[in-house]
C-alpha cells in the first residue's frame, strides 16, 4: 500500500467504508496515524472494531483533526459533514488528496490525470495500456481499479494514471498532475452542483489549476470553455488543445493517422477517435514514440461495458454499452453502428434523447425499458426519422429477446441506455452483466 510519513501523529477522520473508505484507514493506520472512524453498515465498522475509534464525524468534536476523509458519493452541497467539518476549521477531502500528499516520499514519478463528463475509463484504461505495452512502470486508479491507497508504489520512473470524478477533484486540493486532461464537459450529476452547470464545469477545471510550473495540460476546448481563453482556466501554464491530434505534433507529421482506427478493434466509434486523440497527446507527452503508442492502440482490449461486442449470434452482433448512462454517452455508440436494434432506458438524468436525436438514422427499432421507457417511447415515436417500430418492453430480458427475434444478419443489437440503472439494478456493471447472460443463454439455444 502507499503510506506517508506526513500522515504520521495526526488524526483524521474517515466517514463511508467501503472499497476506497477501507483502504484509506489501512493506509493511515500503517503510517502512524490516529483514525475515527465510521459506516452506517455495521458490518463494515466491525471490521476496523479494537484498531480505531467507531464514531460518527458528524457528531464528534473535530478539533486539531487534520482532515476527515470522504467517500466521492458524499453530496458535499447537502450533507452535514461538510458545515460541521468547516466550523472546525478541518479540511474535507478525498484518498486522491491523501495520495498528493504522499508523493514527495515516493520513488521519482509521474502522474497523468483524466477528467470529463464521458470516456474517463476508456482514455484511462488506454493510456495505462499504451505506457505497460512500451515497458513503462504503471498502474491506474482513481475513479478505476483498486482504490490507489491499495497500490504497491510504483518504481522510479512509473506512471499513475488516474481517473478522476468532479466529485474526486472537489476532495483534493494538491494534486499537481505532470499531464491533465480533459476529455469533454456535458450536463450530468448537475443535482450535486445545485443544478449550476457552469460550477460543474469550473470543478472539471480545477484539475488545471492545482498544476504548478511548466506542467502539461490536454483540453477539448468546446462546451463550457468554448470561446473562452482556456490557458487562463489552466493557470497561464502549457495548455495542448486537441481536436486533430495527428496534425500537431512535428515529429509525426502522419506516422498516427486516423486511417489507422480500423485497426484498434477496441476503439471503433467517432467518440473512441476522440479518446485515442486524448492518448495519443499523453503518450507523446510522456515521451513515448509514435511506434509506442500505435503498439499500444492497436493491442487495447477495451473495458466491460464500453461498446464491449459480447457475442455474434446468426450474423447479428450484440454490444453491450451499459456505460452509456446519458445521451451524450450514448450517442458516439449509436454513431459507432449502423441497423442497430437499440435498448435503452432506466433512470433518466435529462428529458427527451439529447444528443441521440442526431444518430437515430443509425437505428432499426428501439425497446424501451425502465422508468424511463415510455418517455423514450414517447419521443422515438415522435423523431422525424422512421424506425420499424418501439416496443415498450420494460424489461432487460423481454428487449432482448424481440430484438433477437427482428434481427437480421448485419444488424447489430445494442444496450446504451442513456439513462442510469438504478431504478432496476444495482449499478451498470450489473446491467451490463445481466446483458451478457441473457446474450449467453440465446447463444446456447438450439436452432429452430
Amino acid at each position: 500500500m502507499i503510506t506517508s510519513p506526513a500522515w504520521k501523529g495526526k488524526r483524521y477522520a474517515v466517514l463511508g467504508l467501503a472499497r476506497s473508505g477501507r483502504a484509506t484507514v489501512r493506509a493511515l493506520l500503517a503510517s502512524g496515524a490516529e483514525v475515527l472512524a465510521w459506516d452506517s453498515d455495521a458490518g463494515k465498522r466491525e471490521a476496523f472494531a479494537g484498531q480505531v475509534e467507531l464514531a460518527d464525524p458528524v457528531e464528534a468534536d473535530l478539533s486539531g483533526f487534520a482532515g476527515v476523509i470522504v467517500s466521492p458519493g458524499v453530496p458535499l452541497n447537502t450533507h452535514p459533514i461538510k458545515p460541521h467539518a468547516d466550523s472546525y476549521g478541518v479540511p474535507v477531502i478525498g484518498d486522491i488528496e491523501l495520495f498528493a500528499q504522499a508523493r514527495a516520499d515516493l520513488p521519482p514519478h509521474k502522474v497523468v490525470g483524466i477528467t470529463g463528463t464521458n470516456g474517463k475509463s476508456t482514455t484511462t484504461a488506454l493510456v495505462h495500456h499504451i505506457l505497460k505495452t512500451a515497458g513503462v512502470p504503471t498502474t491506474m486508479g482513481g475513479n478505476i481499479g483498486l482504490p490507489i491507497l491499495e497500490q504497491e508504489p510504483l518504481p522510479e520512473g512509473g506512471v499513475y494514471v488516474l481517473e478522476l470524478s468532479s466529485y474526486q477533484i472537489d476532495l483534493t486540493y494538491s494534486l499537481d498532475c505532470d499531464v491533465a486532461v480533459l476529455l469533454n464537459i456535458t450536463p450530468d450529476h448537475l443535482d450535486r452542483y445545485d443544478g449550476d452547470f457552469e460550477k460543474y464545469a469550473a470543478s472539471k477545471a480545477r484539475l488545471f489549476e492545482m498544476q504548478t510550473g511548466e506542467k502539461c495540460a490536454v483540453c477539448r476546448a468546446q462546451d463550457w470553455w468554448h470561446g473562452q481563453k482556456v490557458g487562463e482556466k489552466a493557470g497561464g501554464k502549457y495548455l495542448e488543445v486537441f481536436d486533430d491530434v495527428f496534425h500537431q505534433w512535428q515529429d509525426v507529421p502522419s506516422a498516427i493517422g486516423i486511417q489507422e482506427q480500423s485497426r484498434w478493434h477496441a476503439l471503433q466509434g467517432p467518440h473512441n477517435l476522440e479518446n485515442a486523440e486524448a492518448a495519443i497527446a499523453t503518450g507523446f507527452l510522456l515521451d513515448l514514440s509514435a511506434q509506442q503508442i500505435r503498439q499500444g492502440l492497436e493491442t487495447y482490449p477495451g473495458l466491460p461495458h464500453r461498446m464491449e461486442r459480447v457475442a455474434e449470434i446468426c450474423g447479428v452482433a450484440y454490444v453491450n454499452d451499459s456505460k452509456g448512462t446519458n445521451t451524450a454517452a450514448s450517442a458516439p455508440a449509436l454513431a459507432a453502428f449502423d441497423n442497430i436494434h437499440w435498448i435503452l432506458g432506466g433512470l433518466a438524468k435529462e428529458p427527451g434523447l439529447g444528443e441521440c436525436e442526431a444518430q437515430l438514422g443509425h437505428v432499426k427499432a428501439a425497446y424501451t425499458i425502465g422508468e424511463a421507457g415510455e418517455m423514450f417511447a414517447q419521443a422515438l415515436e415522435g423523431a422525424q426519422v422512421h424506425l420499424d417500430g418501439v416496443e415498450r418492453c420494460l424489461t432487460l430480458d423481454k428487449a432482448i429477446k424481440s430484438a433477437a427475434a427482428n434481427a437480421e444478419s448485419g444488424d447489430t443489437v445494442l444496450l446504451s441506455p442513456a439513462c442510469a440503472s438504478f431504478d432496476q439494478f444495482r449499478d451498470f456493471e450489473e446491467r451490463g452483466d445481466r446483458f451478457r447472460s441473457l446474450v449467453q443463454e440465446l447463444s446456447e439455444r438450439p436452432a429452430a
